[in-house]
């Protein structure tokens, strides 16, 4: 029987392994199971005389069963096997648990190649569950031994019910079986490529000869995996731009020009380029879906509200959503202070939130739904079935990181192919960019707004340097002394609630789940810190409040605009203040336990502090020990500040598992060999290849094979969701 690779799984491997293979692995098909990679491998080692074995060491011997025998596990069901082999140097012991079935191959006078790690039991060398390969014949035993001992040996990921040498085996019986293997790439393309067959390729990554063999199956099977997955991604985009939309154009006189003409400062030359293809792409007939990234502070926020004024005078609605109640209400009272009286009263920003009372949304609605609003700001209550807008154009996500695909697509299906805009303050390098938003064009502003007077940031070594702590506390009490503001980050809200979650969805802290000082619960809370710094002599008599997630957005709204209008000295909070929130007499920023959080958590943190005239501070408390992945991350960020350059670091220090992980669609998560970092060229090139075979052909009607290639890969659930993206 020839197998397919869409074929199901069953037909390869019978029913009861193909339910453990799904159980295990997620497995359905053959293609899932020989696209399950080998994750390293292993020389089985030299051949050595039995009285030379290292013990602890693999080891290759040639030799002969002298005697095998099964007796009962102690205290367990199953049997042990026990083979005794020998040379003309000496004897060992092999041994397999529950394998009985092998005394039929292991009879005494069998000569065979057997390959393990060497260890000691009883004071005889054994080998545990070793690899072997019995000779037919002497020939065969004189040709085969040097090979068989160079031979890379696979190990693949496994579990104890599926260990490596029964998914080995596995593969080995489905590719004996395999039908024809999709071709991606024509012979001219695999040429320039230095690329092999993909059958060629299957075969060489699962049954290597040699390391040349796995290398050029790697690189083969790597660049498949950067085609394909480039080819969606572009394809996507050229099917975006195949859409009607409805052009919307700036008119002289209009609320744009008017904006612009009562503007107090001058745009950033960034913001002048950004904005410029913004507006050209606005009155196209194709619907825009660009992403703007820059850093805190560099000014998206306008960019967007001009692109808003240029679709509000057609009519058209503009959607903002944001992903909490506190940066929602910022982005509203921002926006609305920025048109000014007379802009405000003919667009009518509103907000709409989930924790307004039933009266202010009803009433928020009815301004949505009749087109009375042009300009709505809210959080997820956007995406309610009982929000409906009269002509929505123009969707804005507001950090882009905090919303599924799902959610950006249940927006953007409330209007006709509107316009789409996703802003994140979180630098991305390039190949993340070509592999992550790779169906969305990309724009950067890199230039900050004149006038800003920077942030020092340090870090504060609390375990080698205990009395820096209540330093920290003399530093803030001192920038409120001089008529500044502080705001204290806290990993958790309660340290000692070990029961319940640490953070809510609001307050989510990106902590590195392999820092071993993130196994332990956290140490500061907003409540512990709260009322640590009410007992302090060089703080209790300032005017403090607390902030986090899990109060009502009423009073988290209050709160801020408490600490806004300098009302408030210093603010405990959680994460929920990390984004969006403009307090230009902010000068200082205490994170404790950053170790705990992100680089790019750090820095959009570090962010909301030096945002006007007064010269930002950024302490980042820690007991990370130096020379730890946690301590490096810290050190990262005090030693700059440019975040396009923390971007980078991050995305060394965290390996891009993250950066691919389960919020992203399927095509982005089912990559096996492709690493971000370590094949940004290949990308790179991938991405051209994809290009060229897309020019003119955007449906692949001349390139069949990657076509092809695409269907094998990309299934129904991964194709929606890239059209929702």
């Amino acid at each position: 029987m020839t197998l397919a690779l869409d074929a199901p799984l069953a037909e390869g491997v019978g029913e009861k392994l193909a339910k453990s293979l799904a159980r295990a692995f997620q497995m359905r098909t053959v293609g899932d199971l020989v696209t399950h990679y080998p994750r390293r491998y292993a020389k089985r080692g030299h051949l050595t005389p039995i009285s030379e074995l290292p013990v602890g060491q693999p080891a290759t011997i040639i030799a002969e069963v002298v005697r095998a025998q099964s007796r009962p596990m102690h205290n367990r069901r199953g049997t042990i096997l026990e083979v005794v082999i020998g040379d003309d140097n000496g004897e060992m012991s092999l041994t397999f648990f529950g394998q009985a079935w092998r005394a039929r191959e292991l009879v005494p006078g069998a000569r065979g190649i057997f390959s393990g790690k060497v260890g000691q039991y009883r004071d005889q060398l054994q080998f545990s569950h070793p690899d072997y390969q019995l000779f037919e014949d002497e020939l065969e035993a004189q040709f085969d031994a040097e090979d068989f001992a160079e031979r890379p040996l696979p190990f693949y990921p496994a579990t104890s019910t599926l260990p490596t040498w029964k998914i080995q085996q596995l593969i080995e019986t489905v590719l004996d079986q395999l039908g024809d293997v999709t071709e991606p790439f024509d012979a001219q393309t695999r040429a320039e490529q230095k690329a092999l067959t993909a059958r060629e390729a299957l075969e060489k990554i699962h049954r290597p000869r040699t390391d040349i063999d796995v290398h050029q199956a790697r690189h083969t099977l790597r660049l498949h995996e950067a085609v394909v997955m480039q080819t969606a991604l572009l394809q996507q985009r050229w099917f975006v731009r195949a859409m009607a939309t409805t052009p919307r154009r700036a008119s002289e006189g209009g609320l744009l020009e008017r904006f612009d003409r009562e503007l107090a400062f001058d745009l950033t030359p960034d913001q002048q380029t950004v904005g410029a293809r913004v507006a050209d792409e606005l009155a196209g007939e194709a619907p825009m879906n660009r992403l703007v990234q820059g850093e805190v502070g560099s000014g998206k926020t306008l960019v967007a509200l001009r692109a808003m004024l240029q679709v509000a005078e057609s009519g058209g609605q503009c959607a903002l959503i944001a992903p909490t109640e506190v940066l929602a209400g910022q982005h509203l009272r921002s926006i609305t202070k920025m048109l000014g009286p007379d802009i405000s009263a003919e667009v009518m920003p509103t907000l709409l939130t989930g924790q307004m009372t039933a009266p202010e949304r009803r009433r928020a609605s009815l301004r949505v739904a009749s087109g009375q609003s042009r300009i709505v700001v809210g959080t997820h209550a956007l995406l309610s079935d009982k929000t409906i807008f009269a002509d929505l154009a123009f969707v804005i996500v507001d950090e882009q990181h905090r919303f599924g695909v799902e959610q950006r697509e249940t927006l953007r299906a409330k209007g006709d192919n509107p316009h789409v805009l996703v802003l994140t303050a979180t630098p991305i390098p390039r190949t993340v960019a070509m592999t992550v938003f790779g169906d969305l064009d990309v724009s950067t502003i890199r230039t900050m707004p004149a006038g800003r007077a920077g942030i020092e940031t340090f870090v504060a070594p609390i375990r080698e340097k205990p009395a820096w702590f209540p330093r920290v506390w003399q530093r803030a009490a001192e920038e409120v002394s001089k008529g500044h503001q502080v705001f204290v980050v806290c990993p958790a809200i309660d340290a000692e609630d070990q029961a319940a979650p640490v953070v809510e969805d609001d307050d989510v802290p990106e902590v590195d789940p392999d820092a071993e000082e993130s196994r332990r619960g956290p140490r500061f809370g907003v409540e512990q810190v709260a009322a640590r710094l009410a007992r302090e002599p060089v703080t209790s008599q300032l005017r403090m409040q607390s902030l986090h997630g899990r109060m009502p957005g009423e009073e988290k709204d209050r709160i801020m605009q408490s600490f806004a209008r300098g009302e408030t000295d210093l603010i405990v909070a959680t994460t929920v203040i990390e984004v969006g929130v403009d307090v230009p007499n902010a000068s200082t920023m205490v994170i404790l336990e950053a170790d705990r959080f992100g680089v790019s958590q750090l820095h959009q943190l570090r962010g909301r502090v030096g945002r006007g005239s007064v010269p930002g501070l950024c302490l980042l408390v820690t007991d990370a020990m130096p020379g730890t992945p946690a301590r490096e991350r810290v050190e990262a960020v005090a030693a700059t500040l440019d975040g396009f350059e923390l971007a980078e670091v991050d995305l060394e220090l965290r390996g891009e598992g993250d950066v691919l992980g389960g919020a992203q669609s399927g095509a982005r998560t089912s990559l096996k060999l492709l690493r971000v970092i370590k094949d940004s060229a290949l990308i790179a090139r991938a991405r051209d290849i994809a290009d060229d075979a897309l020019a003119g052909d955007p449906t692949l009607e001349r390139h069949p094979g990657l076509a092809a290639a695409l269907a094998d890969r990309l299934g129904s659930e991964e194709r929606a969701a890239l059209r929702k993206n």
